[in-house]
């Protein structure tokens, strides 16, 4: 008895996969949302124009979603964990690098394709890793990851103008640079691990035995979803991907804009740089609560009435904002959409998960981001070129917040029920592709 207490670990392994997930999101996601506190001193040094510098921002959301699928692919069949340590390792040094910016076309290179790509390696570590690791409470377990990237803006974006103020637009990208090379890097390489069977583990709720077979020699049986796929194109060949992904595109069409015009729009309604920090800070510190609140819903509620809920709530606070043109407004958008940022990438890939399995998730997550950033893309770009235009951020804030509503609507709309492996009732026998 003694042998065995000893022998057992005290914690599931997978918690500290989790906890390495979402310190690594915290960095990496926090240094990304800084990019709009350099909107205004990188623009007023080299005299760019607010469309030139959104085009650096639009070009790492696309070239991150276009380079997903392969990074998704090589996480599948490769090594999950060497694409994620390596895009670390990358991710960091290309935010130094920012550091060193002295032309639009350098701005474009380290952010728009080093950083976007790198950064899109080190982010399967969420969905398509934690999948692995979590079957029961997999909705919550991912929220809980997503939430470091809410924490990560919380306090890296504050973090990044306090030191450009006191210090330099140069001194705060490298800073966020070496938070990431020093203290990320070491965590991933001591925690992240492919599989729970890499550990002598199943994956967490999981109940069948390790191996594959029952004692007759027969395959072990398990519960299957009716759309689960081994290869990613096939998962295009039915309609929820399509419902997942095309509301996706719009969550990057609404997201992403935010992240590089919200500050420079709060600083023209007439707040301080520092307060306008503090507002986004404050959205992205509450997107914690909603995410995690959303987790918790899906696993009790299902995923896509959440996912609905999530994007009617801050198609909402858009409205707010566009109707209450004061400071307040700019505080309760940032409450309303706080609850919804991150809670749509957690609840989608776990909806992915749940409905075409996990042999094929890192490329079909990937092809779905692809949409997202897409989005993003069209959404950073809308807000730079009517600025130009109008000299307003009003009518970009509306168009997007048009599109949350049929977003709510194509989520909601998704037949949950009848195609995610959690509500089967009946076992399938376990298959294995060489492909």
């Amino acid at each position: 008895m003694a042998k065995n207490i000893a022998d057992k670990p005290p914690l599931y392994f997978g918690w500290y996969v989790l906890a390495a997930v979402f310190f690594i999101d915290l960095v990496v996601t926090g240094s990304r949302s800084s990019f709009g506190i350099f909107v205004l001193p990188m623009s007023e040094e080299f005299g760019w124009s607010r469309f030139t510098i959104s085009v650096a921002a639009a070009l790492g959301a696309i070239v991150g979603g276009v380079s997903q699928p392969f990074l998704g692919y090589f996480f599948d069949r490769i090594d999950g964990r060497r694409v994620i340590v390596i895009s670390l390792i990358i991710v960091g040094l290309a935010t130094v690098a920012l550091s060193f910016t002295f032309n639009i076309l350098f701005l474009m290179f380290m952010f728009g394709f080093v950083f976007a790509i790198a950064a899109g390696g080190a982010r399967l570590s969420r969905g398509a890793l934690l999948a692995r690791w979590f079957i029961r409470k997999r909705a919550t377990v991912v929220s809980i990851a997503a939430a470091g990237s809410s924490v990560g803006s919380l306090l890296l974006v504050p973090l990044a103008m306090y030191l450009l103020q006191a210090t330099s637009w140069r001194v705060s990208w490298a800073a966020l640079g070496l938070v990431m090379l020093f203290l990320a890097v070491p965590l991933a390489f001591l925690f992240i691990r492919n599989d729970p069977k890499e550990m002598g583990l199943r994956a967490y709720g999981d109940s069948e035995p390790l191996s594959s077979e029952n004692g007759d020699g027969s395959k072990a049986e398990r519960r299957r979803g009716p759309l689960e796929v081994d290869k990613w194109a096939e998962s295009f060949r039915s309609a929820p991907i399509w419902q997942v992904s095309c509301s996706y595109f719009v969550c990057g069409f609404t997201t992403l804009i935010i992240s590089v015009h919200f500050v420079p729009y709060a600083i023209e309604r007439g707040v301080s740089p520092g307060i306008a920090a503090t507002i986004f800070g404050l959205m992205m510190g509450l997107n914690v609560v909603g995410g995690l609140g959303a987790g918790v819903l899906a696993d009790r509620f299902g995923r896509k009435n959440v996912l609905a809920g999530v994007y009617f709530l801050r198609g909402c606070g858009y409205v707010v904002m566009l109707l209450v043109p004061s400071a307040l407004g700019l505080w309760m958008f940032a409450a309303i959409v706080g609850f919804s940022w991150v809670a749509t990438g957690s609840l989608t890939n776990t909806l992915t998960a749940d409905v075409y399995g996990l042999r094929a998730l890192g490329t079909i997550t990937g092809v779905s981001f692809l949409f997202h950033q897409v989005g993003g893309l069209l959404g950073v770009l809308l807000g730079g070129f009517l600025y130009d235009v109008t000299g307003s951020y009003t009518l970009p804030f509306a168009i997007v917040a048009a599109t949350l509503f049929p977003a709510a609507l194509s989520a909601f709309t998704i037949k949950e029920r009848k195609y995610s492996a959690l509500y089967q009732t009946t076992a399938v026998p376990a298959v294995t592709s060489s492909a």
